[in-house]
């Protein structure tokens, strides 16, 4: 009898293995068809790197055709069977990220409803949800070191979750970089909140921030000193590059609404392994290295960075890196690109870059009509780089050069969600940057009151007729 179960057991064994493999390869063949330009599960290198990165692109255009559709439900029948339009309320424009929040007429009293409204690779960002309102009510920034209560950098350092919001209009002029913690909003609603300075915003090995309506410009490099990182630790900081936003080895990170200009290095830098991001919604203008996505070519972890690049403006005095992507999966998307100097979009170490539903207007230089640019690499090198573009609309002589998948029309998955094409893009992003933001007339004064000698009543009375002419237009 004995004998009889071991010949049993012992015939068991290669047809649970049979079953086994044959399990693993259906399984494997199925994530195969599921998308070819999918990153495998078994071959992810960052842990909060989306396996499946099309079909978070999918998502995206899923929620915009509701958004869509929603504005669209707003016709009524006339008398005569023909349909019209009835009063759009100012704030449904289609944006699925707007759209979310802006309709609520008491959005300030639910302030952390922002946090449900992420799409994109950053869908699902937290913030400071859950956690208590910090409310800054001073300016200063005297002690890097050691901040006083009150102030903005002695509430990004807190240990727990916090939505912090402003007591009233202010410019905070960084002594050195602001270094946030994990689980914070820095929500500017209905404030106007300008952060110039040294370092500026620095989110460094942290996850779960959301940075959200405030103006970012003029910043400076700065370092070589003390700053505090929480309440119980305060470390050497090295000199940093300047930016406005640097976002370091992080994840799930959302940036929407802000407006940045006038930086000394990059104004949004994502790099050294960081994913799961989403740049939403901003305004941005007068600088040269716009955005920078990847630390090196070499640093091979950054294969696993995945960003959505959405509804943003960019706008005039721009040169080039709109993004500049290395490694990774770059989704731009309904994006108006209305200027630059160079190039668009550019990368080197073969990222894959989806380009879709964007308004890209070249310059008059007949030599920079080239949406694209290959960096320091040659066609043989870059002609199975995965660069498309679907949806896009060019205008005044502009052209995007494809690549690898995207050579072929057919790259996509058979899908009835399509990406909407460019001619909605004025709809899109009617609001990118600061609400009620006069388009970067406040830091244009910034930039004139620093490098002239111009009269300080002068500037006070533009500064003023502004803030008036704002307060008629917020919201």
């Amino acid at each position: 009898m004995v004998a009889h179960e071991r010949r049993i057991h012992n015939l068991q064994k290669p047809t649970c293995i049979c079953i086994i493999w044959f399990c693993l390869l259906v399984s494997l063949s199925h994530h195969g068809r599921a998308s070819s330009t999918s990153a495998s599960i078994f071959n992810l290198s960052l842990p909060h790197q989306h396996p499946f990165p099309e079909h978070v692109v999918l998502n995206v255009q899923r929620k915009l055709n509701d958004s869509l559709s929603r504005r669209q439900l707003l016709t009524y029948q006339q008398d005569d069977g023909t349909t019209a339009s009835s009063p759009i309320p100012s704030c449904i424009t289609g944006n699925p990220i707007d759209d979310c929040w802006r309709c609520d007429p008491n959005w300030s009293a639910n302030r952390q409803r922002l946090a449900d409204c992420s799409i994109g690779f950053g869908q699902g960002t937290l913030g400071g949800k859950g956690g208590q309102f910090y409310l800054v009510t001073d300016s200063s920034d005297n002690d890097a070191a050691n901040p006083i209560p009150g102030t903005l950098r002695h509430a990004v350092i807190q240990p727990e979750p916090l939505w912090i919001i402003f007591s009233s209009d202010m410019g905070i002029k960084l002594k050195h970089e602001l270094i946030i913690g994990s689980y914070k909003t820095i929500d500017g609603r209905g404030t106007n909140i300008q952060i110039t300075g040294h370092g500026c915003l620095t989110i460094q090995q942290v996850s779960h921030v959301i940075i959200h309506n405030v103006h970012i410009h003029h910043c400076k490099p700065s370092g070589n000193t003390l700053v505090a990182s929480s309440p119980t630790h305060v470390g050497f900081r090295g000199v940093s590059d300047g930016d406005g936003i640097s976002v370091s080895a992080s994840h799930h990170i959302w940036v929407d609404h802000c407006s940045l200009g006038y930086c000394a290095d990059g104004l949004i830098d994502v790099i050294l392994a960081s994913t799961a991001v989403t740049i939403s919604n901003n305004y941005f203008s007068h600088h040269d290295e716009v955005m920078l996505l990847g630390h090196d070519d070499r640093y091979t972890a950054d294969k696993g960075m995945q960003v959505t690049i959405a509804f943003n403006h960019f706008g005039e005095g721009l040169v080039q890196r709109m993004p500049r992507c290395r490694h990774g999966y770059i989704h731009v998307v309904n994006n108006d690109f209305t200027a630059w100097e160079m190039y668009a979009i550019g990368g080197s170490a073969s990222p894959t870059i989806n380009s879709q539903g964007n308004r890209y207007t070249a310059p008059i230089d007949p030599n920079a009509k080239e949406v694209t640019k290959r960096v320091d690499s040659n066609e043989k090198h870059w002609s199975g780089w995965n660069w498309r573009t679907e949806g896009d609309v060019m205008v005044n002589g502009a052209f995007f050069v494809p690549s690898g998948d995207g050579v072929s029309p057919a790259y996509a998955r058979a899908t009835s969600v399509q990406p909407k094409a460019a001619a909605i893009i004025d709809q899109l992003t009617v609001n990118a940057g600061v609400f009620g933001d006069p388009r970067y007339y406040y830091q244009i004064i910034y930039s004139i009151a620093s490098s002239t000698q111009t009269s300080i009543y002068f500037i006070t009375f533009i500064f003023a007729s502004i803030l008036l002419f704002d307060s008629f237009n917020y919201f």
